[in-house]
């Protein structure tokens, strides 16, 4: 596994209070709040295990974010 980034400060919002935004909605708000890189993606999409410091996660589905997750 790749080593995690070295910048360990994060955004204080919770990845939960992403779900049910538009993704155009969730990625504004997430760089708003900090987030250096934000990546939507299909739910069931296949994706590398790496963690990214600062890197916030959206599954969307249908126009809307389903699942959102850091790094």
């Amino acid at each position: 596994m790749a080593p995690e980034s070295a910048d360990p400060q994060l955004p204080a919002d919770e990845p939960e209070t992403y779900v049910g935004l538009s993704p155009e909605d969730a990625e504004r708000r997430a760089h708003d709040q900090g987030w250096t890189t934000v990546r939507q993606l299909a739910p069931d999409a296949f994706i590398t295990m790496e963690y990214v410091t600062g890197r916030l996660n959206f599954a969307v589905k249908d126009g809307q974010v389903v699942r959102c997750w850091k790094g």
